[in-house]
């Protein structure tokens, strides 16, 4: 193997620091208000940037009152498409593979409501604020197109982040034919947005041509690359600074057009610029999760076994961009059936180009896919949990390749165990409790890929035994500073304590995407790498030392724990890292490391984390009001590096799925296409009232083949079986089958 996807070491012990449920090391900075954020920063002669967005969803701006706006005390400039400087890369123009187009004043053009058509900057956010208000814009408008009806449909070229646009295994029409059982079912998910604790924000200051800039991302060295591209200057005169988000969801690693704006202001004027979008501005030119039309047919057997498993996707997405939502692909992995075809199409519509957010594809799929399986279950007669467990898949359905670790069996087994589930009547409307509630019981199977990137990571171990270890990785809320540490310090056989975890900026090693739950395997890996890296060089300093009681042991011959290195077969020959440090004149040592998958491994095995979740609902009969009163998650997510960290993640998602079942939903004005609920006030999500007792089983699993570490993401899948358990348990509550997300009371009463 090569040394990026290289096992991990023999001299180390493992399992010190990983596996302990340890504390955030960030999380006093956080609650004391000492954690540093973008919009934290504020150099000397800062000035503050107010985006003015479009009123409208289509048409062109007629006219701008610039002379108003700039005539307001304390506004220096006002940039329009009339005097925005040139970039040196068209904004219209892809650049790879999170390289969206966006709007930076290009035209006059608009292309969706709350698009940015001019940039005001001033010596206050105050006085900003009121110069956007002044340029009171006049429009030519024309008709928004804002539903599946009026928009454009196409057959995309991909899906995703570049994935293929339709799958067909097996044959479909003979899987029908075969059927004894059949059900056909639409559902439909809405437009959903990111809204982050924290905004977008950057600040941004030039010197000379080079640029600094601070801004939440989880993408930061890649991102470093695309700044500069847009600026035309080589990546290393970037310095891109983000310790710390307050919540990325995927939005943040996508380049938005008012991040282009505030640096061109910051050039144009010679001073740092400071921007931060409003709530209502995270509504359109910074991502969110498109909306969908999915219908899924499935026949099954007269023992409930699948024949065929046809689930067609239509995604809205923007008329100048395109990522579409891939909620069919959620078919191809979960359950078995000879025959699966999966097609997507999309909708062109005046929003704002969708993007990648939390579970991207397998939420929205997973919501529809889990509704129709217990409708399948319930036309075979069968127990939910039972027809899951008649059509559990040994192998990857769509590939036929051996699961790198599938412990699903015992996600069902543990979860419906602590939930209860074995009291479950079949039929609907058989559970009340003592105040008249109807009580129901749902539940849904929970798969998310096991995604890993490239990543680099350095190790220096220093004359004090301590170390530093540094990566430009994310930590978004995850926790990232403490789980990567945690690996990093099992790699150098230190206590955590002993090690400085440095990240979040561009001009260390490249920490890879804090994406698609593998964060943690990519950047772990490259970190515990470059540990033993380290400890390989200082085993080669001991060992060649004849004076040192480790003379002559080799690297394979001693085991690194606590600060010391110990020899194998006797550990009273032993040396501590400050004393061979001494003894060689070395004052640090330093070793590197990446982080990546085994290309062997990647063809030959399909890797995902499962599970499945339990929830129990009660609904009050006359008003149809909903409530979540239970929800059990049991989850195999390979190796756990910190117990209460994976813990709280799957927490999170399970919170998400509940949002997505009964709050989330953006609603647009068919008339002028403007978002009417882009606010916390009218965009619905749950509060601590809303949020049900909550049980997550963290399930054992042993994954040799997904990385050297064996470590898989949580940060996804608990939103993946959520969304359907609930539907499901509504169902069982009320024998109503809402068709829509969320699933609102005049769903269970018209």
């Amino acid at each position: 193997m090569s040394d990026t996807i290289s096992p991990p070491s023999t001299h180390v012990r493992m399992g010190s620091s990983r596996g302990q449920p340890l504390t955030r090391r960030d999380g006093l900075l956080k609650v004391t208000g000492t954690a540093t954020f973008a919009a934290d920063n504020n150099p000397q002669g800062l000035v503050h940037a107010v985006v003015a967005v479009s009123a409208i969803a289509r048409g062109r701006v007629a006219s701008l009152d610039v002379t108003a706006a700039k005539a307001h005390p304390g506004v220096i400039e006002v940039i329009t498409p009339a005097n925005r400087p040139p970039l040196a890369i068209d904004p219209d123009q892809k650049t790879g593979l999170f390289g969206f187009r966006f709007e930076a004043l290009q035209n006059d053009r608009v292309r969706y409501a709350k698009q940015p058509i001019a940039l005001v900057v001033a010596e206050t956010l105050e006085a900003a604020t009121e110069g956007a208000r002044l340029l009171s814009p006049t429009y030519e408008a024309e008709a928004a197109r804002m539903g599946f009806d009026d928009g454009e449909r196409y057959d995309p070229p991909a899906i995703g982040i570049g994935a293929p646009t339709n799958f067909v295994r097996g044959d479909i029409a003979a899987g029908h034919a075969a059927a004894v059982h059949s059900i056909k079912t639409d559902y439909r998910t809405p437009a959903q947005y990111h809204n982050a604790m924290e905004p977008h924000a950057i600040v941004a200051e030039w010197d000379g041509d080079r640029l600094t800039i601070d801004s939440p991302n989880q993408a930061i060295v890649m991102s470093r690359g695309l700044f500069a591209g847009y600026f035309g200057i080589p990546a290393e005169n970037v310095f891109l600074r983000s310790p710390f988000l307050g919540g990325g969801f995927g939005s943040k690693a996508i380049m938005p057009g008012p991040y282009i704006l505030a640096i061109l202001a910051a050039r144009m004027l010679g001073r740092p610029v400071k921007l931060v979008l409003p709530r209502d501005q995270m509504y359109g030119p910074v991502g969110h999760r498109g909306a969908t039309e999915q219908t899924l047919r499935l026949a099954m057997d007269a023992d409930g076994h699948l024949t065929a498993l046809e689930h067609h996707a239509t995604a809205q997405t923007s008329s100048f961009d395109e990522f579409i939502e891939p909620a069919a692909n959620a078919s191809h992995n979960l359950y078995a059936s000879p025959a699966i075809e999966t097609r997507q199409q999309a909708v062109r519509v005046d929003i704002g180009t969708p993007g990648p957010m939390r579970a991207p594809g397998e939420a929205s799929g997973s919501a529809a896919l889990e509704c129709a399986i217990d409708e399948a279950a319930l036309a075979c007669g069968l127990d939910s949990l039972e027809f899951r467990l008649r059509n559990y898949a040994e192998t990857d359905p769509a590939s036929g390749k051996p699961f790198s670790a599938k412990a699903l069996r015992e996600c069902y087994s543990r979860g419906a165990e602590r939930f209860g589930w074995a009291g479950r009547p079949l039929a609907p409307r058989q559970m009340r409790d003592k105040a008249g509630h109807l009580v129901g019981w749902g539940m849904g199977s929970a798969l998310f890929p096991a995604p890993m990137f490239m990543a680099e990571a350095r190790a220096t171990l220093r004359a004090d035994g301590t170390a530093l270890v540094e990566t430009a990785g994310a930590d978004m809320g995850q926790g990232a500073w403490t789980a990567l540490a945690q690996i990093a310090a099992d790699g150098l056989g230190l206590d955590i304590e002993q090690v400085e975890f440095r990240s979040g900026a561009s001009d260390l090693p490249d920490g890879g995407v804090a994406g698609g739950s593998g964060h943690t395997a990519t950047a772990g890996s490259a970190l515990y790498n470059a540990g033993t890296d380290a400890i390989a060089k200082l085993a080669e300093l001991a060992s060649s030392d004849p004076d040192s009681p480790l003379f002559g042991s080799g690297n394979a011959g001693v085991e690194a724990r606590g600060g010391r290195l110990y020899h194998r077969e006797d550990e009273t020959r032993s040396q501590s890292y400050a004393e061979i440090l001494s003894r060689a004149g070395v004052a640090t040592l330093e070793g590197t490391g990446k982080g990546g998958r085994d290309p062997a491994q990647a063809e030959a095995r399909a890797m995902f984390s499962h599970g499945a979740v339990f929830a129990e609902v009660k609904v009050d009969p006359d008003l149809g009001q909903m409530r979540v009163t239970r929800l059990v998650g049991a989850f195999a997510a390979g190796r756990i590096v910190n117990p209460r960290l994976a813990t709280s993640q799957l927490y999170g998602g399970m919170i998400w799925g509940l949002s997505f079942a009964l709050h989330e939903e953006a609603i647009h004005d068919r008339r002028s296409g403007r978002p009417l609920n882009a606010d916390l006030a009218g965009y619905h999500i749950p509060v601590h009232a809303d949020i049900p007792a909550m049980d997550a089983i963290l399930v054992d699993e042993d994954d040799p083949y997904v990385n050297g570490l064996g470590i898989k993401g949580v940060g996804e899948i608990g939103i993946t079986g959520t969304v359907g358990a609930i539907a499901n348990a509504i169902w069982h509550a009320t024998g109503v089958r809402a068709h829509r997300f969320p699933i609102r009371i005049e769903d269970l009463i018209a």
